[in-house]
């Protein structure tokens, strides 16, 4: 026999209806806004009413009865239930798929997840005196190192010596990304022991090999003034792009070949690489060419007709980073031209043309409170060991801004003041300027300027750059300023 009071397992149906309508349940799930889990009070919350309707209305479901710690626990399983249903949704999607699933969604793309640069340190030494009339040896940031067996790493920062500083610890990054980069001295092949000649930002090390009598190529041997001392291994290689970084690029790629944007994504992942635009002067409007406007609306496409007995060329501006080399067999024109092949349109040639690259420096004062900075003079202040390493952390800050601008992005003074206020202990940055290397030269042509020295532009006041040119910084400290 059965209690009367029973339900049936069409009443419990009834019943369960009964509470989705009244508690608004139906707009969980996968909706138009995509999937909305379900969250524990309002699974509780429907428990609560299921079990008063189903059980008696006055059943006692305070916090301390036992019937409302077992539904608590019940709405606690499902509610995990439902966070996990949401994630395995949001894993089918790129713009909110995380970790392996977003790895395998762009390796349905066929575009895998890539490998991080690996990083370390080194100890540069002079091997003798400076030249006579050579106070001090730079080595700009970028410059590359190598290994017997072809390993190319670079300066992370810019190295200075001189004859009160004959040893330093350099950070390097590997310049070609992956496990291969994380260089052990104990292995065959991976030592760091030489420097890369062909590497024009090494001039300045050569003709110091030169004015103190060594022979020819002796750094890109390892027997030059500057020996690199490579004790530890680096390390970080194996490590891939964060989901960020990842996702930016597989929504930015394209989904077909021969197509200007697929041209894009294949040299973005070259080493060497910092940015890329494809100009395809007849794939849309091009306000710049000289026969715009002069033609009748639909009688042509805004641009003169295409001679079909020419061949057809699109131009790929890139914009390296600082450690690559355009020029040379193994330089970085030959690596885009080679990885286009295979994507550039049938019948379409690709202008592989190098990026203008303006250099610039910070010129300000920087009033610091609270630092452990020493007493005197302001130029004992501004020249001692606490000083300087003030300024390259600054350096390091204005360094992440600059260095993710795009293409003709200008710099901001604006940008550059809050990155310097982020820093700890600064409290002011009086009188900001940027400083051109060089002067921009007059388009007129007319009494020019020396174009060889900086130009300090006015106070507030932003580079504005070209459609081919992009900002790179300059690790010059003198003219930042500390007190």
């Amino acid at each position: 026999m059965t209690d009367d009071r029973s339900l049936d397992l069409t009443d419990v149906l009834a019943i369960d209806d009964e509470v989705t309508r009244s508690t608004g349940s139906a707009g969980f799930g996968v909706t138009t806004a995509g999937f909305l889990p379900k969250p524990f009070t309002r699974l509780l919350a429907e428990r609560i009413a299921s079990a008063r309707q189903l059980i008696d209305p006055d059943l006692d479901l305070s916090s301390g009865s036992v019937v409302r710690k077992l539904l608590e626990i019940s709405a606690l399983e499902d509610a995990r239930t439902w966070a996990a249903l949401g994630s395995l949704y949001d894993d089918c999607f790129v713009t909110t798929a995380r970790g392996r699933a977003l790895g395998d969604l762009g390796a349905e793309l066929g575009l895998s997840r890539p490998f991080q640069n690996a990083t370390g340190t080194v100890t540069l030494t002079l091997a003798g005196a400076l030249p006579a009339g050579v106070t001090q040896l730079v080595l700009p940031r970028g410059s590359r190192l190598g290994t017997a067996g072809g390993h190319r790493v670079a300066l992370a920062t810019t190295a200075i010596l001189s004859p009160a500083v004959t040893a330093l610890a350099a950070s390097v990054v590997s310049f070609d990304p992956g496990p291969d980069g994380n260089l052990d001295p104990a292995a065959p092949g991976q030592l760091l022991d030489r420097w890369e000649i062909a590497d024009g930002k090494l001039a300045a090390l050569l003709a110091a090999d030169e004015a103190a009598g060594l022979p020819d190529g002796a750094s890109a041997t390892g027997q030059g003034l500057v020996r690199i001392q490579h004790t530890e291994a680096l390390g970080g290689g194996e490590q891939q792009w964060d989901d960020g970084r990842y996702r930016q690029l597989l929504l930015g790629a394209s989904r077909s070949v021969w197509s200007a944007e697929a041209i894009a994504t294949t040299v973005s992942l070259i080493p060497g690489v910092r940015q890329v635009t494809v100009r395809d002067g007849w794939g849309g409007i091009d306000l710049s060419q000289s026969v715009f406007g002069d033609f009748t609306f639909l009688e042509r496409l805004f641009a003169a007709d295409r001679d079909l007995a020419s061949p057809y060329f699109v131009s790929v501006l890139v914009a390296p980073t600082e450690a690559a080399v355009w020029d040379g067999p193994n330089g970085l024109r030959a690596a885009v031209e080679t990885a286009i092949r295979d994507v550039r349109p049938v019948g379409v040639f690709p202008d592989v043309v190098e990026a203008d690259q303006v250099f610039l420096g910070i010129q300000a004062q920087v009033v610091t409170s609270g630092l452990a900075l020493p007493a005197g003079s302001a130029a004992s202040t501004d020249s001692s060991p606490a000083a300087i390493a003030l300024k390259g952390r600054l350096l390091d800050r204005v360094h992440r801004i600059v260095d993710t601008l795009r293409m003709a992005e200008p710099v901001r003074t604006s940008a550059v003041t809050a990155a310097l206020m982020g820093e700890p202990g600064v409290v002011d940055v009086v009188g900001l300027r940027l400083v051109r290397f060089p002067a921009a030269v007059d388009p007129v042509g007319s009494t020019t300027p020396d174009v060889e020295l900086p130009q300090v532009l006015d106070q507030d006041q932003n580079l504005l750059l070209g459609a081919d040119q992009i900002a790179v910084l300059v690790d010059a400290t003198d003219r930042l300023t500390v007190r």
